[in-house]
């Protein structure tokens, strides 16, 4: 929208306070936020901030930083009252040269995308995020609120109805939902929105995020998305599905000829997502947490390959429906919701383009094989290797990968391994209520 139309907008929905929303480098939203009065001000000349103190913005010494508004982003947060309804933007991040700030997460995507178009093509992402709620009463063991199972339904549960409220807040917000449902483990759920470009997508992750947070917290809950919270059950995932179109949206994995209905870009897509995928887990599974989700026995990946209908592949092709050509797409299955989308999204399509560029060919399929069953050693004969097993190894990997590396730039890069790395040491020398329990008296 041009800035008429939005200040008429703004206008038309009462909105009386504007927030001017980035991400830090570990995927939290940031805000700045004005008076509506001063949208008009905002939309020509931006916003300045302080970034010294955003996890991986800059020092003291360049501490200033510029907004700019994008305006395709504008949303009313349905949760805010009449009297002090409020909106958003996401922005850009510029610094006082007035050039693009390496840094910023979302900027760093955007780039991307534009790069990718200059080659003709456009890259979509449809994830799956999955998330708690728990009850508001216990922050350090959380309970979950519900005795629901996978698609449960009542007419007296309370899930269902803060599910359809959030539902209706993401579909006025232009997610297009698709499907909202109980996922396997008690107090889980999953809703899923329409596939889009990568850089809308990952602000309709954001905007999911907060959003479900916000109205959970108005019916006495808390909803997380981190990626284990509880022992001994499922944890939750961001299973992502992702394609290549051209810039008139025509699917660029289909070709009737191949028995897999697999092009060429597919294979080579496929093939660099496999290749970096140890460096990629990095991004895609950022925090110390997400490797208690990685392990086998809770429908989640846990060795490299690929596959049709086979969830325990980390890449799996779902079924084709003959005439669907559009929905030909590669499902990767080690993302969790702790990621900062913006870089995820960016990491996974350097990995991907890496394989098309390169003209290397995936490994064999692995159809009708359950890599849990094989042993070691078939694993090992049939060269198939294992995600990190840890942040800590997970991060090491993504040291050695200069095309991840490259993709995010040197100051992002460097601002995500000293966050990362923080959050290793420090989860390092915690003492955790397991060797309390085990250890304690036993030592």
């Amino acid at each position: 929208m041009d800035k008429k139309a939005i200040v008429e907008r703004v206008k038309a929905d009462g909105v009386k306070f504007i927030s001017y929303q980035f991400s830090d480098v570990t995927g939290k939203v940031k805000s700045v936020d004005g008076p509506v009065k001063r949208l008009v001000e905002a939309l020509d000349s931006g916003i300045w901030f302080d970034g010294s103190s955003v996890e991986g913005f800059a020092r003291i010494q360049e501490s200033d930083m510029h907004l700019k508004v994008d305006t395709d982003t504008y949303a009313v947060l349905p949760w805010t009252p009449q009297e002090m309804k409020r909106a958003r933007f996401f922005c850009d991040i510029y610094t006082p040269d007035d050039e693009p700030f390496g840094g910023d997460p979302r900027g760093v995507l955007k780039h991307q995308m534009l790069e990718l178009k200059k080659r003709g093509m456009v890259y979509n992402v449809g994830p799956e995020p999955e998330f708690f709620l728990f009850l508001r009463n216990d922050r350090i063991h959380p309970v979950p609120h519900d005795v629901g199972g996978y698609f449960d339904f009542s007419s007296d549960d309370k899930a269902a109805q803060v599910r359809t409220e959030l539902v209706d807040a993401l579909n006025s917000m232009g997610l297009e939902i698709e499907m909202a449902h109980h996922e396997v483990a008690l107090g889980q759920h999953e809703i899923d929105f329409h596939f889009a470009d990568a850089l809308r997508t990952a602000d309709n992750v954001m905007t999911l995020k907060y959003t479900i947070k916000a109205i959970a917290a108005q019916h006495g809950l808390i909803a997380s998305f981190m990626p284990k919270p509880i022992f001994g059950i499922n944890g939750s995932g961001m299973h992502c599905h992702q394609s290549l179109s051209d810039l008139k949206g025509k699917n660029l994995f289909f070709d009737a000829k191949d028995d897999f209905h697999l092009s060429q870009v597919a294979y080579g897509f496929i093939t660099g997502q496999l290749k970096h995928a140890r460096a990629l887990s990095a991004l895609v599974a950022p925090t110390v947490n997400s490797y208690k989700r990685l392990v086998p026995g809770y429908e989640a990946p846990v060795y490299i390959g690929w596959a049709q209908i086979n969830r325990s592949a980390l890449i799996r092709i779902p079924h084709y429906t003959a005439g669907q050509d559009n929905s030909m797409r590669a499902e990767l299955r080690c993302p969790d919701p702790a990621c900062n989308p913006y870089l995820a999204f960016n990491a996974m399509l350097a990995a991907a383009m890496d394989g098309i560029d390169s003209g290397d060919k995936p490994p064999e399929p692995l159809n009708n094989v359950n890599v849990y069953h094989l042993t070691e050693e078939e694993r090992e004969s049939q060269g198939i290797k294992s995600l990190p097993f840890s942040l800590a190894e997970a991060m090491a990997e993504l040291e050695k990968d200069e095309v991840l590396k490259s993709a995010l730039g040197s100051e992002l890069y460097a601002a995500f391994r000293r966050a990362k790395l923080e959050e290793w040491e420090d989860f390092r020398i915690h003492v955790t209520d397991w060797e309390v329990e085990h250890l304690l008296e036993s030592a």
